[in-house]
């Protein structure tokens, strides 16, 4: 994910980064379409950063910006190539971002077309793939800091996210399970993962850091 230098999952300042969140705030639909999708920590990190850059005003006849692996580097802080090389791959099978070239044709100019979250949910439907987790959810305050909180949460993989709000939500692990269409067991092995990324022991510390 990184430089062969830099951990995996580098220990966050709590006062500076607690749960991930930005300065900036989305749309609660939004937020809710960004966790429902399938990326990987990695995959959700290079997706966020071109998605940020091609969101600019762009000149006449420029739709997209052009991202080299370097570039791509240089604004991720993923220090490998070929982590880059992957994710990228990842990211054009999950219909994330698509190739963009002279008269719509892939071409080796390593232009992207990157889709917003709804866009992303929206073109996966388009093709019969409902994505697990993108279920209309009723808005209140609290919910939607809690979707604030982990959707842009760098660590957190989407499937972890996933299982944080339907904690969130009051569903047990078998309700999880039938909603994600996975077993208990391994969303118990997500929560895990949650309760180590959070630094909390049970499922109702967890929901109390998201919600207050």
């Amino acid at each position: 994910m990184f430089s062969h230098d830099t951990p995996i999952n580098p220990p966050v300042d709590s006062k500076t980064y607690p749960l991930g969140e930005k300065s900036e705030p989305v749309s609660f639909e939004h937020a809710l379409a960004l966790v429902a999708l399938s990326h990987t920590p990695v995959e959700h990190r290079l997706y966020s950063a071109m998605l940020s850059q091609s969101l600019g005003p762009f000149g006449p006849g420029e739709t997209s910006p052009s991202f080299t692996a370097r570039r791509l580097m240089t604004i991720t802080g993923i220090g490998s190539l070929s982590t880059i090389r992957r994710a990228l791959e990842g990211l054009l099978g999950k219909r994330s971002i698509e190739h963009e070239g002279k008269n719509g044709k892939r071409e080796h100019a390593k232009a992207y077309r990157v889709f917003s979250p709804l866009e992303v949910i929206a073109r996966r439907r388009e093709t019969g793939e409902m994505p697990r987790g993108a279920e209309p959810r009723q808005r209140n305050e609290a919910f939607a800091q809690a979707v604030a909180r982990v959707a842009d949460n760098p660590r957190l993989s989407r499937r972890e996210a996933q299982v944080t709000l339907c904690c969130v939500e009051g569903l047990t692990n078998a309700e999880i399970g039938k909603r994600l269409e996975v077993t208990e067991q391994t969303v118990k092995f997500h929560l895990r993962n949650v309760f180590l990324k959070f630094g909390v022991k049970r499922r109702a510390e967890l929901i109390a850091r998201l919600l207050l």
